[in-house]
Parts: structure tokens; sequence; C-alpha cells
């Protein structure tokens, strides 16, 4: 029984530092939107590679190609997406085996391993989709991108202002596979765990508004 517990207490543990990552879809772009224009101007140059306003943003969302290419997201609580991540397959049959990453962080949430975890989570799927090298594109400035690459065992080259990471990915296995359906049905899992806490919120809030007039229009027909 003391086992027991230790493990379930061992598993809450790593559930609770676990960041559960989402497969976005085209109803996300609302929120995808929202995310990177909530982006710093500095923010969005490391991101975009150049200041982009709110209208590029909205024309960059509206063209992600949700079919062919791979979002990612983190939800926070309140169902926000407070990371995301773009996995961008080529389109040139020559280099129909590369995918280029790219990644985007709240100022709010640094150094708590987002960016990290949405590499992994892309550096995955790769592998499992057939891909052989994955590319990253990134200003030189942009460390926390290029320490992420260079962690995981990529070759940066820097040219001036830019650079670009290359990493050489496996093949898929069994093992791969697996954990990909594990950790989408876990992220699954979390979101519906997310959205139903948000909806009880809400009824709550709404019971709390009621209750609140109901006392107010006592307090005014005693007076």
């Amino acid at each position: 029984m003391v086992q027991l517990t230790a493990i379930t207490q061992s598993l809450w543990r790593r559930w609770m530092r676990w960041i559960p990552v989402r497969i976005l879809s085209p109803k996300h772009r609302p929120k995808i939107a929202a995310h990177l224009k909530n982006l710093g101007l500095q923010d969005r140059y490391l991101r975009f590679g150049y200041p982009a306003t709110d209208e590029q943003i909205e024309a960059y969302v509206a063209h992600l190609n949700f079919v062919r290419d791979d979002i990612y997201g983190v939800f926070n609580r309140r169902l926000e997406i407070v990371s995301m991540a773009h996995l961008a397959f080529s389109v040139d049959p020559q280099w129909a085996s590369c995918a280029e990453f790219g990644v985007s962080v709240d100022v709010l949430l640094r150094g708590k391993g987002l960016g990290g975890r949405l590499f992994a989570r892309a550096v995955m799927h790769a592998r499992n989709q057939g891909v052989s090298l994955l590319f990253i594109h990134a200003l030189s400035e942009n460390t926390p991108m290029l320490k992420i690459a260079r962690a995981a065992g990529a070759r940066v080259e820097r040219d001036g202002s830019e650079s670009d990471a290359y990493l050489s990915l496996p093949p898929a296995n069994l093992d791969s596979q697996f954990n990909e359906i594990l950790e989408e049905g876990m992220a699954d899992l979390d979101f519906h765990i997310k959205t139903r806490a948000n909806q009880f919120l809400q009824i709550l809030t709404t019971l709390q508004e009621v209750r609140r007039g109901v006392r107010t229009s006592r307090h005014q027909s005693s007076v």
C-alpha cells in the first residue's frame, strides 16, 4: 500500500510538471492571432525576422496551412494560447524530407521550458512523418531558440545577423510512434479538463451574479 502511494505521488508530480502540447486546427486561428499580437515588437522581430504589424500577423494566420503543416499550442487555464510552434513541411519535391520549425512564447512565461517542449513535440512528429532534416532559420540574437537547437544536437551556422540550424533526425520507430499517440491523447485530456473547469467557473460566476442581483432587489424593496 505504501509503495502504491509512492508511485501515485510520483506520477502526480510528473503530471504537474508535464507541459501539454495540443495540435491546433483552423478553429484556433483567432487564438493564434491573439497570442502573436500579444508579442512585443522585439519578440515579433525575433519570431518573423521583422517587426510584424497586426495586419501582417493577421495575414500570416490567415494563410496557415493546417493540412500540409502542423501547428502546436500550449494553453493556459483560461484556454488562451501562451506559446505556439509552426512545423512547416517543404513544398519543394527535392527537399521533401525537410521541415522548418518556428516558435513563440509569451514574455511572462519565458524560462519555463515551453519553447523546448514545443520543439521536442515537433521533432517527434517530424520523425514519424519521415523527415530526416529539421531546419531553423533565426536571427543570431535569438539566443533562446539557438540554445534549444544546439541542446538537441543541431549544427548552427551563423552568417552575420542571421543563423541557420540543421538537425538530423533518426528514422521513426515503434517507440516514437507510440509516444506521439500517448502525447496527443494526454494533451486532449488536459484540454477537456481545462474546458470543463472553465465551464464550471462560468456557471459559478453566473450564479454569484444572480445572487447579488437578488440580494440587491431585496435590499431595495426593504428600504
